[in-house]
């Protein structure tokens, strides 16, 4: 017998802090329970090259700042750890709780694609619809096996893709002006 919507158990962020800290990751999307495992040594270098490019832009140009693996909580129900956020200056003090958690839309969310059908399903499908109901205005999935960027946009009330890029490419944004980067610079 499957179980309706209705009967299925809805997690919440006081549910997280009562698991173990065993080293998983705990994410809630739409009160549904995700945990993940370390990630690849690969998985964890692009993290790396990518809070670095953004946040040496973001010192240049002090327009904002760039945090790797920040807590998101956007409701009790909805709980993330995306790869890498860039929020501007100017939104920046308002989404901090005393807890130091982003409690609303990064202007930029970032996600580089873990192993497993589940963990690019989450990325690609549960992640993009949360993160476009909540107001991120861009959303950047990595993929470090194919080195590819695709890039979603907001256009009105989604995050829809704008384009694909492959290492041979240059990223920009225009939530970013004058960022530009090599998009290999990014899998070294």
């Amino acid at each position: 017998m499957s179980q309706s919507i209705e009967d299925r158990v809805r997690w919440t962020t006081a549910d997280i802090e009562l698991l173990p800290d065993n080293g998983n990751r705990y994410e809630i999307i739409d009160g549904e329970l995700f945990v993940t495992k370390a990630p690849h040594w690969r998985h964890q270098k692009v993290i790396g090259s990518v809070f670095t490019v953004l946040d040496d832009w973001s010192e240049q140009k002090q327009s904002g700042q760039a945090i790797p693996t920040p807590g998101v909580i956007f409701t009790d129900a909805d709980n993330v750890i995306p790869d890498v956020v860039w929020v501007s200056k100017e939104r920046l003090s308002a989404l901090i709780d005393d807890a130091g958690h982003l409690t609303g839309a990064p202007d930029l969310a970032v996600e580089v694609l873990s192993e497993g059908v589940i963990n690019q399903r989450r990325d690609r499908e549960a992640k993009l619809k949360l993160y476009a109901s909540r107001g991120v205005k861009e959303y950047w999935i990595l993929d470090w096996r194919s080195q590819q960027v695709e890039v979603y946009r907001r256009d009105k009330a989604q995050l829809k893709l704008a384009e694909t890029l492959f290492s041979s490419d240059e990223l920009t944004s225009p939530l970013l002006p004058n960022f530009t980067c090599a998009v290999a610079r990014l899998f070294r």
